[in-house]
């Protein structure tokens, strides 16, 4: 069984109504719901630091491209397609 700590937050009055309103609908307790809530977000900004921390971490061992770089590939594309075409 998954141990279970408590915690106390406050709330905004319409959000608290929102929650209880919410509850009663789904025939679940507020806990429950706030529980959900709060995984899901935690989950979705779990993934985005990660995705932040690598990114970081290819910057740090040079693996990027440049802007500069960018551009200059697809001007080369484009002038590549307007050759072909024009």
């Amino acid at each position: 069984m998954v141990r279970k700590e408590q915690i106390s937050l406050r709330l905004p009055k319409e959000t608290k109504e929102k929650l209880e309103k919410l509850a009663d609908a789904t025939n679940r307790d507020k806990t429950f719901l706030a529980t959900e809530a709060i995984n899901q977000y935690c989950d979705l900004h779990e993934w985005q630091v990660e995705a932040v921390k690598k990114g970081i971490q290819d910057i740090e061992n040079g693996n990027y491209v440049t802007h500069e770089e960018i551009k200059q590939e697809w001007e080369s594309k484009r002038e590549d397609y307007l050759g072909r075409v024009g």
